[in-house]
């Protein structure tokens, strides 16, 4: 009996160690404060504007690759509103369509709508990163459950915005996104 209960201690241990890894010094530990250093500063309006090409990768829950796609994009704004048109091509040969409705606050803030969203999307903007997080309902045949998702966008040195994302279902993460939108020039 005193093996298994040393046994159970040291598995609630590494399990407390695991969780408190992950909170202070993984993907959920980074705030937009941790990148105001340097000189890039990230604004959606510059890096996000007119057509985009995107690529990307999904992993599952397993950290495996899951899905490949592309995406071409049109962003437009309007002072500190834009609109940005999503069309993705999956390597399954299925597509997707989305479109964005942000509005940027003076102090960096970021609102978000779109039609899949479950209320409103809210992040920030500061230095060299973006971060925005909502909860977004998958088309039902992707099973319809609805995800909490944390993206963050990173600006890489030629201007190209680097996006990873991880998605949540009850605090467990089941996806995660890593994706390169860079803007096509006219």
């Amino acid at each position: 009996m005193e093996a298994l209960t040393y046994i159970l201690i040291g598995a609630l241990v590494m399990l407390a160690l695991s969780i408190l890894r992950e909170r202070f010094a993984g993907f959920r530990a980074q705030r937009p404060e941790d990148y105001t250093g340097g000189n890039d500063q990230i604004d959606l309006r510059k890096h996000l504007d007119g057509a985009i090409k995107c690529d990307g990768v999904i992993y599952g829950p397993t950290g495996r690759v899951v899905s490949r796609f592309t995406g071409d994009f049109m962003a437009n704004w309007q002072g500190n509103r834009g609109v940005m048109q999503e069309h993705f091509a999956y390597d399954s040969g299925n597509t997707q369509d989305r479109e964005w409705r942000l509005e940027l606050g003076n102090d960096g803030s970021i609102r978000a709508e779109a039609d899949d969203l479950v209320g409103i999307g809210y992040g920030r903007q500061l230095g060299s990163a973006a971060q925005l997080c909502y909860r977004i309902r998958l088309p039902r045949e992707a099973g319809g459950h609805v995800l909490s998702v944390t993206d963050w966008m990173y600006l890489a040195p030629n201007g190209a915005v680097v996006n990873r994302s991880q998605f949540r279902k009850f605090g467990i993460k089941v996806a995660e996104l890593v994706a390169t939108m860079r803007r096509v020039d006219a």
